[in-house]
């Protein structure tokens, strides 16, 4: 009986461990910034895994790798997968995790001959993160045709690279198309990210969806001078300026409440020098809401004292759109699937929004979806510190092995709101 099966913990945990051993960091972290050197030998690690156990593996014309185990009949795959690209400061799981978890299921199903009736894939996203080529989730918005793969091809990093170019310097512009086919169903598993599960004492979460997220980024022009000799009231200063933008977006989420959240997560001034007016600042803000319309009022806000800042201090502000996705909701089937196989299989679980973007919510688009969280410990991510508990990473990538075979088995075009079709 599938119902009874579950993957191979000790595997899955060998594998987290040696894909972090790939651009290690202190504190037992990785940095593998999309399309660098490190990022390029994560990808062929991986691959290897999966050319290993036989699977079809495609790359895309955005560096998207798909890996795909045949069932008894063609046609569209229940896909999972995430990413494996991290920020400066990762830690090991995020991304990862979903990943590997999907590689040991398709293991799994192998190892006991299980047929199943469609085909299963698993995938790893190019750039989910953004922090070296904005957008985040830029390959999967590739993927399901929210963005042209040629403009995504000429997208310029904060280094100064370009897409294009970094992907065929590793080697990672492949010849499928974009967009690419979309799945029969997608679920991912991720570490939660924040401190809910952990502080509820949950092991499992079903998400009900991603929060919409506002990325811009402000660069702001003043007039550098001297420190000392400057008059306060004569002053054009971009760094004080910056500073009143950084402040006004905390207090912007303090007033709307916990539903919203706002970040200046990336702060530059020029000259920089001790003793001189900054001339010019650049800064990010990053604004997250469950609620369209609140984090549209947000955008506005910020917008609007950003004007009347400018005017005042006599700077001149420019503002970039760096992202802009609104907020996802899951399908109700995938998540009454995810929640009612955790309860199955004796977990805890709890439906939850996720407040991180992931490429699931660019999946959504074109197929039912859903996502799995597992619990971080002191809710820490993009941190070296990040952890989550074995016995965790284990549970989520059994309630990820099942929830796939009750996708496989299930009639998703008639329907199954109750999550509880059969799963053989």
């Amino acid at each position: 009986m599938t119902a009874d099966l579950r993957i191979d913990g000790d595997r899955l945990l060998r594998r987290i461990e040696e894909l972090a051993t790939i651009g290690p960091i202190d504190g037992g972290g990785s940095c593998r910034l999309a399309l660098t050197d490190e990022d390029r030998e994560g990808r062929d690690l991986v691959v290897t895994w999966m050319r290993d156990l036989g699977l079809d593996v495609t790359v895309d014309g955005i560096g998207n790798v798909v890996a795909t185990r045949p069932g008894r009949t063609d046609g569209p795959p229940v896909m999972t997968g995430s990413h494996i690209d991290t920020v400066r400061t990762g830690g090991r799981y995020d991304g990862n995790l979903g990943v590997l978890a999907g590689l040991e299921v398709l293991e799994t199903l192998s190892e006991h001959g299980i047929e199943t009736e469609h085909p299963f894939a698993v995938a790893f996203f190019t750039d989910e993160e953004g922090a070296r080529f904005p957008p985040d989730m830029l390959g999967s918005l590739v993927y399901v045709g929210g963005m042209g793969l040629e403009d995504a091809l000429d997208i310029t990093g904060i280094d100064g690279a370009e897409v294009g170019a970094e992907l065929d310097r590793i080697g990672y512009r492949g010849p499928a198309p974009c967009p690419g086919p979309a799945p029969r169903a997608f679920v991912e598993l991720h570490v939660e990210q924040g401190p809910v599960l952990e502080a509820e004492g949950t092991t499992i979460g079903a998400v009900t969806g991603v929060q919409g997220i506002s990325w811009t980024g402000y660069t702001v022009t003043g007039q550098s001078n001297h420190a000392g000799t400057t008059p306060m009231h004569l002053r054009h200063d971009a760094g004080y300026a910056a500073a009143r933008i950084a402040t006004h977006v905390r207090e912007v989420a303090e007033c709307m409440g916990d539903r919203q959240v706002a970040t200046v997560g990336r702060l530059e001034l020029h000259p920089d020098l001790v003793n001189v007016v900054a001339g010019s600042a650049e800064l990010t803000v990053d604004l997250r809401n469950t609620d369209e319309t609140l984090l549209r009022a947000a955008e506005a806000d910020v917008a609007a004292f950003v004007a009347g800042l400018a005017a005042d201090e006599g700077v001149e502000v420019e503002a970039t759109t760096l992202a802009r996705f609104e907020p996802v909701e899951f399908d109700d089937r995938v998540v009454a699937a995810v929640a009612a196989t955790a309860e199955r299989l004796g977990h805890s679980v709890a439906r939850m929004p996720s407040g991180a973007g992931h490429d699931a919510q660019m999946l959504a688009r074109v197929c039912p979806t859903g996502m799995v969280f597992v619990p971080s410990r002191d809710g820490i991510s993009h941190n070296p510190a990040e952890h989550t508990d074995p016995a965790d990473l284990v549970a989520g990538a059994d309630v990820l092995l099942q929830v796939l075979l009750h996708l496989d088995a299930c009639d998703l075009d008639a329907g199954d709101p109750d999550g509880e079709g059969d799963a053989r």
